[in-house]
């Protein structure tokens, strides 16, 4: 396997007729169909614009209805999944609203069985998301107590 001078963001076994959300590092981000990103050539096929000095951070399979976002500024932020429109390719919408930071790490979860992470090899749940809970492109909350300094889901 060739790969050109960028990294891989993730891997999937590919499913037909599957919903999977991309993200960027600028916050911003959309659901795409995984027959949309099947690619019958070498070098593959480009479904998400990025600006110079981002990356996509995720490509995630959606298996849940909501989703958490953190940054660099450390504010965390829940939104229904239905928020964020279906696209064929694109810059997508925003996600969270940054001044001066970067999107860090993103989660798809069901809102009913709360929202989870890894601190120092423990799972921990949080069931009370209703002070994380706002619009799409809006900066989001602190995170609670017990969440990594590393503003990440998972280590």
């Amino acid at each position: 396997m060739d790969i050109g001078n960028n990294d891989i963001t993730n891997i999937l076994v590919y499913k037909p007729d599957k919903l999977l959300l991309l993200a960027s590092s600028v916050g911003k981000g959309f659901l795409v169909n995984s027959n949309e990103v099947m690619a019958q050539t070498k070098t593959g096929k480009q479904i998400m614009n990025v600006p110079d000095g981002h990356v996509c951070i995720a490509c995630l399979p959606v298996n849940g209805d909501s989703i958490a976002c953190i940054g660099e500024s450390r504010k965390l932020l829940v939104f229904n999944i239905d928020e964020i429109p279906e696209m064929k390719k694109g810059q997508g919408v925003t996600l969270q609203k940054f001044k001066n930071a970067k999107l860090l790490d993103i989660k798809i979860f069901n809102k009913e069985d709360g929202l989870g992470w890894n601190n120092n090899g423990k799972v921990k749940l949080e069931k009370n998301i209703v002070a994380f809970l706002g619009k799409r492109g809006s900066t989001g909350k602190l995170p609670p107590m017990g969440f990594p300094k590393n503003n990440r889901f998972s280590s």
